[in-house]
């Protein structure tokens, strides 16, 4: 019998596919043992998603070496002091948001001769409590996190205000993301990645819809 991971996570491909086929569904196994991790390995599933540096270095060093096909993705806050510790076991960072931390990595990434792919954060609802670069400021950001710092930056994410106007943000996502001239846009979770996809996202993190709730 299946395992209840791999149902969910078949329902989710069943769903996305009717909207778009190239979408990149990540598995946010935060706080999940490798138990509940196995049998999305065993199904085919590559790309994971991890909040917290200590956690992911205990769980996936092991789990990534055995399965060189795993992209690991951090979607949660990065100190600048934990970068060396992350590269090269990330293969995706969702949350680059300030110069600082742009410079440590472009430190990093030569010191280990591995390129992570990036994605910057926007603060789309100018929210105090919330990281992210303000829409005024994207452009510079950009320029110099390329031509200083040589990163590789794909596209940019955003976590939206917790309200009912998603659709609202991932619509200034999706004309932003055009501006900037990138083809990769992360946005989506749980509970809005359907919509997120109208709006052109091509990473959704999805968790508990495919883990169940957290404790």
């Amino acid at each position: 019998m299946e395992h209840y991971t791999v149902n969910n996570l078949k329902k989710i491909k069943n769903e996305v596919q009717f909207k778009n086929k190239n979408i990149t569904i990540i598995a946010v196994s935060k706080t999940f043992t490798e138990e509940k991790i196995l049998p999305l390995i065993d199904h085919g599933q590559k790309h994971f998603g991890e909040n917290k540096v200590q956690e992911a270095i205990e769980k996936w060093t092991k789990l990534k070496a055995f399965n060189k096909q795993i992209k690991l993705h951090l979607i949660g806050k990065l100190q600048s002091n934990k970068v060396k510790n992350i590269l090269p076991l990330f293969d995706y960072i969702h949350s680059l948001d300030n110069l600082k931390l742009a410079e440590k990595i472009s430190k990093e990434q030569d010191k280990k001769n591995f390129k992570p792919k990036l994605f910057v954060q926007v603060n789309i609802g100018n929210e105090d409590q919330k990281n992210g670069i303000q829409e005024e400021e994207l452009s510079n950001f950009i320029k110099v996190c390329k031509n200083s710092f040589n990163l590789d930056i794909i596209g940019l994410m955003c976590i939206p205000p917790n309200d009912d106007n998603h659709k609202i943000y991932f619509s200034k996502m999706r004309v932003l993301n055009e501006k900037y001239g990138f083809k990769d846009l992360s946005m989506g979770m749980s509970n809005d990645y359907l919509d997120a996809i109208d709006y052109q996202a091509t990473y959704i993190r999805v968790g508990s819809k495919i883990f169940g709730e957290r404790n």
